[in-house]
């Protein structure tokens, strides 16, 4: 894979850098020449060198990984240079939590739902039920679907 990219194109890092990329070139397998904007946002963060360096030190099979993970950390920085990722897990975290909320309360909906059915269906063991069908409890009608949490 690495070979054929070598004489058709330069790789996304070396076409930025301006430079030939060469057999070997650390950075080909990892940043293909159809997208750019990886490596663009990876070197604006954490600069060319220090991704060399990185990616020189670490075993190969780990490659691939680190770079998906610094190609994330990067694009989550020009989104939110404070914070970055940690930035979008917290929303996520309060998504999930808001979301957890709305299904306790569906939930507990679907308890009270399922009493009321129950109140409202005829008995098999008894007449008089058949002929209370028709009343409701006290808090029917009470249930607004518009609860915000």
């Amino acid at each position: 894979m690495a070979s054929s990219t070598h004489h058709c194109a330069p790789c996304a890092a070396c076409k930025f850098l301006r430079r030939k990329c060469i057999q070997g070139c650390v950075f080909s397998p990892y940043f293909p020449p159809e997208d750019p904007t990886k490596f663009a946002n990876v070197h604006k963060i954490f600069g060319a060198s220090n991704v060399s360096k990185l990616l020189n030190e670490i075993a190969p099979h780990q490659r691939e990984d680190a770079v998906n993970s610094l190609a994330y950390e990067a694009e989550a920085r020009l989104k939110d240079p404070v914070y970055g990722c940690v930035g979008a897990i917290s929303v996520l975290q309060r998504q999930v939590l808001r979301l957890q909320k709305e299904l306790d309360a569906t939930n507990a909906d679907l308890i009270r739902f399922s009493s009321n059915q129950s109140i409202l269906r005829p008995s098999q063991s008894s007449g008089s039920s058949v002929q209370n069908a028709h009343v409701l409890p006290h808090y029917y009608g009470s249930y607004s679907w518009n609860n915000n949490p």
